[in-house]
């Protein structure tokens, strides 16, 4: 098959070279807003080169969209307008008003669209789904989680991002769903800053937490942060009435310990979030293919990107007014 990458950045060409690797993608299209970015991809990797978004569509059967967020909704919708499966990458939109109508047009066409979530092909999370669907942990009562980049992006990246909801924690919000299987009923967000400026300016914060509560009555805290000097660290701790199971914690968890005489973890750390996720991220284009074959649905949906918008949404809100959040108040609920 033929799989079409639009946006040749440091994701597009990660991506990109993850299909090449698959034995049923014959052939590799990309394009760029910027051709010549595409141009150089293209020469150093014997990909075909597109002039254009709409040259692309025509000579593919998948889209893998990995452009600048405030360009996947309009890239998807051309995707879908053309009738070709679609890989975008998250968030789908800037704007929970723009995901919602990106997720009804997706939901009223045929054309399968998967969003880019890879946790939920990491086996560690795949574990914990297990732990909690077959009774092992029983009840649960407290879960963890949190993304810790090791360095912050750069400064111009900040105002199109999202925000740091929305940018890191939408991963927790979608793997949290998926390894509960249960939705969130209220949110309390906070942030600060205490790292570059190009934060505040942005309006946005350096480093976030909130407090969640399922609709069971689990209680949920969830961090981030874009200055964790000691490495890459994403992490989550189901806590339930018969047992706790951790994902993350392996030798490059970026702990030191306090205590004498211990020597875990012993390294090396990870420092980015593609080096943490490598595995999940070639499982989920696997499962991409599949979908463009038509052998399998979605493994995830427009509809749960959206579920953790409205999270991501609440925190934001939250943080903004410094209240709590019921997700009731946001639109767009399943």
């Amino acid at each position: 098959m033929r799989i079409g990458v639009a946006g040749a950045g440091r994701i597009g060409a990660f991506h990109a070279a993850t299909l090449a690797g698959l034995d049923h993608v014959e052939e590799i299209v990309v394009t760029d807003a910027l051709p010549g970015a595409a141009a150089m991809l293209g020469s150093e990797h014997g990909y075909v080169v597109a002039a254009d978004y709409d040259e692309l569509l025509g000579r593919v059967d998948g889209v893998v969209i990995t452009s600048s967020t405030s360009s996947h909704a309009d890239l998807l919708t051309r995707a879908v307008g053309a009738g070709l499966p679609t890989f975008c990458e998250k968030p789908v939109a800037l704007t929970l008003d723009e995901t919602m109508a990106v997720a009804t047009l997706v939901e009223t066409s045929e054309v399968p669209v998967q969003i880019g979530f890879q946790r939920r092909f990491d086996a560690g999370y795949r574990r914990a789904h297990e732990a909690v669907h077959s009774g092992e942990l029983g009840f649960l009562h407290t879960i963890r989680a949190n993304t810790h980049d090791q360095s912050p992006p750069p400064a111009e990246y900040i105002p199109t991002s999202g925000g740091l909801f929305r940018d890191c924690n939408v991963h927790d919000f979608d793997i949290l769903r998926f390894v509960t299987g249960r939705e969130v009923r209220n949110a309390f967000g906070t942030g600060a800053n205490k790292g570059a400026d190009f934060f505040a300016e942005g309006g946005d914060v350096d480093t976030a937490a909130a407090v969640l509560t399922l609709d069971d009555d689990t209680l949920v805290t969830v961090s981030a942060t874009r200055y964790n000097g000691g490495g890459h660290d994403v992490r989550m701790e189901v806590m339930g009435e018969k047992g706790t199971i951790g994902v993350g914690f392996d030798d490059s968890l970026a702990v030191r310990s306090a205590e004498a005489m211990v020597d875990y973890p012993r390294g090396p750390q990870k420092w980015s979030f593609m080096e943490r996720f490598l595995p999940a991220y070639q499982l989920e284009l696997a499962a991409f293919c599949d979908v463009v074959a038509g052998t399998q649905a979605s493994p995830c949906t427009v509809q749960d990107a959206l579920q953790a918008f409205r999270i991501a949404e609440a925190c934001d809100i939250s943080r903004l007014e410094g209240r709590l959040v019921d997700l009731n108040e946001i639109k767009g609920a399943a």
